[in-house]
Formats: C-alpha cells, sequence, structure tokens
C-alpha cells in the first residue's frame, strides 16, 4: 500500500522508526506541535487543508499522527480517502503503548506531567505559546505590570495554581533515545520544579500498527469516505458519523 502520514512533530522519532519498519511506502507530513495550543476549531481547520491535499495522489489511505487532542480531530472529513486514526485522548497513550496502559499509571500517579524524547527536544516554543496566549509562567512583577496590583496578583495565583497539582514527572523511555541526555534533562525539569521524578518503559506497538496496514478496531478508527470523526464518553473515545447532504 501506499499510505500517507500526517503527524505531529512531537512524535518525529517514534514515527521515522515505524515508518522505517513498515511493508508499506509511508509518505509523512509533519505538524508543528503548537497547532494544539490554538485550539480545536484551528487545529481541525488546518488538519482538515491537510487531509484534502492527499485526495487525488495515488494514496489508498491517510493515516494521522494524533489521537482526540483536546477535540481537535473532532469533525474531521474523509473525503476519497480512509483515515485511520489511534483510539486515545493524548499522544501519551501512543507513547505508552495503550489508552489502558496510560489511564492505570494515570489512576495510579494524580498529578503527573509526562515528557518524552519530541516533548523534551521540540517542546520548548510550544510552551512559549501557551505562555503567550494564556499568561502561565509571567512572574508576579510582570502581570502587575501588565493589569495592575489588585488583577496582576490575582491573575498570578490562578495561573501559577496549576502547577501546584502537580507532584511528579514521568520521562517515557521508547528505546529510541541514543543515550542518556534525555533522562537527565527530564530529572533536572523534576528537580527544578521540586517533583518527584520516575521513569517508564514505554512501547512502540502502536506506532507499528498504525504504519503496518493492520487497524483492530480496538485500537484504531477507519473513517470511511463521506463519513467524519465525533467522539464518544466510553472507552471507544472516537466515533464516525455520516457527514451530512
Amino acid at each position: 500500500m501506499r499510505l500517507k502520514l500526517i503527524s505531529c512533530e512531537v512524535l518525529y522519532r517514534e514515527m521515522c522508526y515505524a515508518i522505517a519498519r513498515s511493508p508499506h511506502q509511508v509518505d509523512v507530513e509533519f505538524l508543528p506541535k503548537g497547532l494544539h495550543d490554538l485550539g480545536s476549531g484551528p487545529m481541525l481547520r488546518k488538519l482538515q487543508e491537510c487531509v484534502d491535499r492527499v485526495d487525488g495522489q495515488g494514496f489508498e489511505a491517510v493515516l494521522m499522527g494524533y489521537a482526540l487532542c483536546g477535540n481537535g480531530l473532532v469533525g474531521l472529513r474523509a473525503r476519497a480517502l480512509p483515515v485511520v486514526i489511534p483510539r486515545a485522548h493524548d499522544c501519551i497513550a501512543l507513547l505508552m503503548g495503550s489508552r489502558q496502559t496510560y489511564q492505570t499509571y494515570f489512576d495510579a500517579n494524580p498529578g503527573v506531567f509526562f515528557r518524552s524524547t519530541g516533548w523534551l527536544e521540540r517542546g520548548g516554543n510550544l510552551e512559549q505559546v501557551f505562555r503567550d496566549r494564556t499568561g502561565v509562567g509571567h512572574t508576579l512583577e510582570e502581570l502587575v505590570a501588565r493589569f495592575g496590583e489588585d488583577d496582576g496578583r490575582y491573575l498570578y495565583e490562578q495561573l501559577s495554581s496549576y502547577q501546584r497539582n502537580y507532584r511528579r514527572l514521568t520521562f517515557i523511555e521508547t528505546g529510541l533515545e541514543r543515550d542518556g541526555s534525555f533522562e537527565r534533562r527530564a530529572r533536572e525539569e523534576a528537580a527544578q520544579k521540586g517533583w518527584q521524578f520516575e521513569k517508564v518503559a514505554g512501547s512502540l506497538t502502536l506506532f507499528e500498527q498504525l504504519m503496518s496496514g493492520d487497524w483492530p478496531d480496538q485500537d484504531f478508527l477507519v473513517v470511511k469516505p463521506g463519513w467524519r470523526v465525533a467522539p464518544r464518553y466510553d472507552e471507544s473515545i472516537l466515533a464516525t458519523e455520516r457527514i451530512p447532504e
């Protein structure tokens, strides 16, 4: 088969590894990680543009290197080609090998913040976008100067409160790390924030399955032409609905 992958660049190393092992020809387009921070509407529009461009180029399916991602894929339409999407809420489930593994770990470790090779080497300016758009990460002095004493202090308390909910930084090791530098960076970040550090073994299973052309329904949603993505509020996470005439 000839397949087209559209993926978030945070998964660059994992996707390239899986492409190299695929029995099929896979062409890839990586999109900036900051796309998530634009909101579900702009994210959907960008992804739809990318999917639509694939039609008529000789591919047999479009693979999405994304999960539900804050509803950024809700409404995504398959026009001439089927679109294949992992059944997961976000990329952490992909990196951990399954949404069940992710949920089990998350339930046992509330207040956990995840890092991977992609988030460490490509996540810097995403945090800057998030900072600029929300105010999170600004100092008290910056907010007071911008909004005044009372409003600045109130905003600082509200915007910095999210950090108090985190107590642990977990590094997901997939086996693609060249050396220990990524783990060291994750440990340093945890120490700077005063969080506990843990390393867990990730998995490349879902990445390899996505490139293999074997898409079991329990792990992947295949959107047929003429249908679009809809959310499901159960373990399946994603569903399809017919595009209205």
